[in-house]
Order: C-alpha cells, then sequence, then structure tokens
C-alpha cells in the first residue's frame, strides 16, 4: 500500500483578506498560518515520510519547511520538501488579486457557473490576436492526474506527504476516487487540514479515502461553516467497537452489543461532540447502534433520539456469524466479487448492495428533507459501516461500485453540510474522523468485517 498524507497550506494573507489567490505569489503566511504549521508537524511527528512534495508558491512551500523542521526531531526522518509545479493551485488568471465579493459582483454570471457547474466553468484568455477558452477545473483534474501517474509510479508501498491548496488537493482526492469534477466544491479542505488517501497499487488500481481534513491537530473540534450557510449540518457517525469486528466476523443483522473498547470509543465520541449543538439525534435501531447513541445522549438529554430500522447494516446471508477466513474458504468466488465488484454480487440469501442503497438513501434523504423543512440545524445519525460508506458514495455523485472508496471505523465522525438546503450540492467538510479515539493522524482502529 502507498500512503499519501495531504495537506493545505496554513492560513494566508490573501485568505484573511477574502482575495483569490491562485497562481500569484504575493500572499505570505499569517502568524496563525505558521503556528498551525508547526501543530501539523508535531501531528506528524510519528509518520516517517520517504518522500515531501509541495507546490513551489511560497505559502505551501513555508508551511512544508515549517512541517518539516517538526518532522526532523525523529531521528528517523530523512525526506526534504521538493518543489512541484503540479502542485500548482487553480488557475484564475481573470480574478487573481480581486477580492471574492468584487468577483461574486463584477462576474456574477461566471461565478455563478463556478459554484454551480465548475466543469462547465471557463475563462476566455488572450491568445495572439484572439482567444483562447481555458476551463480552469478541467484542467487542475489534468494536472493532478498526472502528478498521481508520475508519483506513484516512483514511490510504491511507501509513505508520502504532499503540501498543497484547496483547489489542487480536492482534484488530487477527487481524482483517486473518480469524484467528477462537478462536484469539485462538494470536498472541503481546511488551512492546514489533514487528509490521508491509501493506494492499493499503481495509478489503476483503487484508492481508498482514510480521512478527510482533520482539523483536531490545531484545536479545531470541526471545519467551520461557510460563509452564508443556510442549510443544515450533519454528523454521521459509526457505532463503537464490538467484539465481532475485532475478530473479523461478519455481524449483518445478527444483533451484536458494543464490547468495551467500543464504549470507551462512543464515549470518546461523545465527548468530541458534546459543545455540538444538536437538534436531533437518529440511530438504527440495532443494539451496537443504539447503545453508541444513548451513551452521546448522556450529553444531550433534552435532544430526541428516533430510531430506524431502515439504518440497519446490510444482511449477509450465510456470511453472518463467519470469521472472514471461513467466509474465504467456503465462498472463495463471492468474497472476491464482493472485494472488487461489490455492487454486481447477489448472495442467495443475502442483501445485495444495490437493494441496502435504496432503503438507505432513500431513508436518509427522507430525514434530510425533514430536517431542513423544520429549519433544524444540526442532527447526528449512528449507523453502520456498510450504511455510511453508500451514503458517502450518494452525496458525491458516485455509484455502488465505489463502495469500499471510503473507510468507515469504530466510533469516526464525519460531517455533511447541506449549505444552501435542497437546493445545493452537499458538502464532505470531513470524513472518518478517529483522531479523538487514539491522537494520530493515522487511523489506528481495528478493521473487521461489517
Amino acid at each position: 500500500m502507498t500512503r499519501a498524507i495531504i495537506v493545505r497550506h496554513g492560513q494566508s494573507t490573501y485568505n484573511t483578506e477574502k482575495r483569490i489567490q491562485g497562481r500569484t505569489d504575493f500572499s505570505r503566511l499569517t502568524e496563525k498560518g505558521c503556528n498551525d504549521a508547526s501543530r501539523v508537524g508535531k501531528f506528524l511527528n510519528n509518520i516517517v515520510f520517504d518522500a515531501i512534495y509541495c507546490s513551489p508558491l511560497s505559502r505551501a512551500r513555508q508551511t512544508a519547511e515549517i512541517i518539516h523542521q517538526e518532522l526532523s526531531v525523529n531521528p528517523q526522518q530523512s525526506a526534504v520538501p521538493q518543489p512541484n509545479h503540479q502542485l500548482l493551485e487553480v488557475d484564475l488568471p481573470l480574478w487573481e488579486k480581486m477580492l471574492s465579493a468584487d468577483v461574486q459582483q463584477q462576474f456574477a454570471d461566471d461565478y455563478g457557473i463556478w459554484k454551480e457547474k465548475p466543469h462547465e466553468f471557463k475563462m476566455l484568455l488572450p491568445d495572439g490576436e484572439g482567444t483562447r477558452e481555458h476551463f480552469p477545473v478541467l484542467s487542475l483534474y489534468a494536472q493532478a492526474r498526472e502528478f498521481w501517474q508520475d508519483i506513484l509510479s516512483r514511490h510504491q508501498g511507501e509513505t508520502i506527504l504532499i503540501v498543497g491548496h484547496n483547489g489542487i488537493n480536492r482534484s488530487l482526492i477527487s481524482t483517486a476516487l473518480n469524484i467528477p469534477p462537478s462536484r469539485y466544491h462538494s470536498i472541503q479542505q481546511s488551512n492546514c487540514g489533514v487528509s490521508v488517501l491509501n493506494f492499493s497499487g499503481g495509478w489503476d488500481e483503487p484508492a481508498q479515502l482514510e480521512s478527510l481534513n482533520q482539523t483536531q491537530h490545531m484545536g479545531v473540534t470541526f471545519p467551520s461553516l461557510r460563509p452564508n450557510h443556510q442549510g443544515l449540518r450533519l454528523l454521521l457517525t459509526r457505532h463503537g467497537e464490538t467484539d465481532w469486528n475485532r475478530q473479523g466476523r461478519y455481524q449483518g443483522q445478527i444483533d451484536v452489543t458494543l464490547n468495551q473498547q467500543g464504549k470507551v470509543q462512543s464515549q470518546k465520541l461523545a465527548e468530541l461532540v458534546q459543545n455540538v449543538e444538536l437538534d436531533l439525534i437518529v440511530s438504527s435501531s440495532m443494539s451496537r447502534a443504539q447503545e453508541t447513541a444513548d451513551i452521546i445522549s448522556q450529553h444531550h438529554p433534552h435532544v430526541h433520539l428516533q430510531l430506524n430500522d431502515g439504518f440497519k447494516e446490510i444482511t449477509h446471508g450465510f456470511w453472518e456469524g463467519k470469521l472472514e477466513a471461513e467466509v474465504a474458504q467456503d465462498f472463495p468466488e463471492d468474497l472476491q466479487q464482493w472485494y472488487s465488484k461489490p455492487n454486481q454480487l447477489q448472495l442467495s440469501s443475502g442483501e445485495s448492495l444495490p437493494q441496502l442503497w435504496q432503503r438507505s438513501v432513500k431513508i436518509f434523504d427522507a430525514i434530510v428533507e425533514e430536517a431542513l423543512s423544520k429549519k433544524l440545524k444540526t442532527i447526528l445519525v449512528v449507523a453502520h459501516g456498510g450504511i455510511n460508506q453508500v451514503l458517502l458514495c450518494h452525496i458525491l455523485g458516485l455509484s455502488a461500485e465505489n463502495f469500499w472508496s471510503f473507510r468507515q471505523s469504530n466510533g469516526s465522525v464525519s460531517l455533511i453540510d447541506y449549505p444552501v438546503g435542497l437546493n445545493g450540492l452537499p458538502v464532505l467538510q470531513a470524513m472518518n474522523i478517529t483522531s479523538h479515539i487514539h491522537g494520530s493522524a493515522i487511523d489506528k482502529t481495528a478493521t473487521g468485517a461489517m
């Protein structure tokens, strides 16, 4: 496995002024940006990087250098930052250096396309005696693919650190997971946020997002709401660990309860969200999810807890109660298909992924629509690995064949925002946050069967 840890540069002067930066190199890190970069380095200090790559723009290069200074405390750390032009930020030459508010006013129609249909957004740039069409997002996606093709061929089985920008980082993650450019704005990257992406092999082999936009190392529990947020924030969590999770035994809809570690994870999750003003908690009706929800509810005694059968885990049929090794022995072809083409597997005794998709997405969308109609601000959902992976595909415009693209660990939390309600696309602000459990950027929770 090749692991890529992706970091956005620290806060810059243009960030504070709310100016479009693009590929200009005038802004510099603020004092906060420098301090946060130092915190990233301390957060990653237990990891040995085989290579460090950064954008050549000052704000990213300086962030990488500060991180490297903290990493150098580790005697095993030897890699130094290497500037790479394929990590340059999105190219917006007609808007660069302008205040974002001025861009919205002077280029209202184009800005609307940029926000709502980024894959169609174009700029007409001077080219000799005429003009040429420049598609910033499509060009950035192509740039990201070229970066991966080059880097993955040189760093098989290694761990690399990438320090880039909001746009290029989104594009790196999206191209690795086949998220379409129409969803360019559906992934958030906070200043000094940390994401972890794992590749099973080369560029043509599957990748999995282990975590997205971790910010706890900066003392920020969750990424802040976007300006003018008018919609809903949804916290999507997975129940705590069970003995069967730890053993790698398929649970499905067998009603296994939390083990001691699962109760500790749930308590830590509850402490993480204790200061979040929740309007509603919805949980799968299965014991392991309900126990997790009950522990969270102790910090929110006046918030209604709603149980929902539609969020039960996928039914595994004859697999349920078996260790993964036993399934591999008894159903080798089915298990291979489950991991390679999960959307095509149909167990005679179980539930197919399309069936799970249909029931869970229907319930999820109904809950979101009702919450928005009631003007609820924040709700929390406690569900299962299979359910959560389907929902993450759904909100990012992916199909069931991308089921394994997202890791969902016991006791983890993901954040989904609907900034303009149902009229706009949801935004995945953070995903599979587990640092509240083990204090590390790397997810160390057990990876058992569902």
